[in-house]
């Protein structure tokens, strides 16, 4: 049994419940699972059930609704069957507050810093990936009044252009800097901590690069090669990342290593290429770093550096 699956078992038995014991804020309430949690992703197993796991939907208000009725509806929730289709939520101190009533405002806040749609250029470079990521996973099952999804919708289309070359520039910068500059330098120099660390550092950097080529949030570091499966451009690029992590650390395998960093940074420049944002051809992601900055309109973000927003 998915987590998805079991939440909307749960809608489909419980939700007309709440419904009927306030039936005047019946069309203010939006149902769904969206949030923490891997089932949230799809990305739930038999591992995942040890916490955090088992029936439970999502009440979205607006804060209207939950300074008339809030309280007692959650109240309402609460008091609803714990057990469906054989499981039993179980909840970490942790995981509350995931599921039952939650005020929209108050839903986007806590991932995003803003009660509404991020308004400026600054607004969207402020919140973390991970957070947009969990702010638009999952599914709504019901919207009747359209200002959960109306948000909702509006982060899913993904970041301003500006925001997004400034992120493309950062990262193709830390590609080229651990990856192809630091890394040899580092063997080179027998330092293996060190080039440890650059081949760390490159991989994730890598991997956050594909995301935004391919206009998805990268999701927490747990989750981040399972979102690659679900790739339509640079899915092919998770194996050549996984087989450079499967390397050992030792001289042997150096130029292996280099091999495939240069492979990916090659497929990523010619990326950049096509989607417009760079028009330099140079495998060296360095040389990009004018081309992609050059497109940037919004002066406040055009100046910061270039490695702003580098993590």
């Amino acid at each position: 049994m998915k987590g998805m699956e079991l939440a909307k078992a749960y809608y489909g038995e419980y939700a007309d419940t709440l419904r009927g014991q306030f039936p005047q804020f019946a069309n203010q309430m939006a149902f769904g699972l969206v949030g923490e949690g891997s089932e949230c992703y799809g990305y739930d197993d038999q591992i995942s059930q040890d916490h955090d796991f088992g029936p439970g939907f999502c009440v979205w208000i607006t804060r209207d609704t939950a300074r008339a009725i809030g309280n007692d509806l959650q109240a309402a929730y609460e008091a609803l069957p714990k057990t469906c289709m054989g499981y039993t939520r179980q909840e970490t101190a942790e995981g509350a507050g995931r599921v039952g009533v939650i005020p929209i405002d108050r839903f986007y806040a806590r991932y995003t810093n803003c009660v509404d749609v991020p308004q400026t250029n600054m607004e969207w470079m402020r919140i973390p990936e991970r957070f947009l990521s969990v702010a638009t996973n999952g599914e709504v099952f019901a919207d009747p009044e359209g200002e959960f999804t109306r948000i909702r919708s509006a982060l899913q289309r993904y970041y301003p252009e500006d925001v997004l070359r400034k992120k493309l520039a950062a990262r193709a910068a830390v590609m080229a800097q651990s990856g192809q500059y630091n890394f040899p330098r580092c063997m080179n120099r027998g330092d293996a901590g060190a080039a440890y660390l650059a081949i760390s550092e490159f991989v994730k950097t890598a991997i956050s690069m594909l995301y935004l080529l391919e206009r998805k949030y990268m999701p927490f570091y747990k989750w981040a090669f399972r979102g690659m499966q679900d790739f339509a451009i640079c899915g092919g690029q998770a194996a050549a990342l996984h087989q450079l992590i499967a390397f050992g650390n030792g001289p042997e395998t150096a130029q292996q290593r280099q091999t495939l960093i240069e492979q990916i940074c090659a497929f990523t420049a010619d990326e950049l290429n096509r989607q417009g944002f760079s028009n330099t051809r140079d495998p060296f992601l360095q040389a990009h770093l004018p081309s992609i900055m050059a497109g940037i309109r919004d002066p406040q973000i055009r100046q910061l550096h270039v490695m702003a927003d580098a993590d």
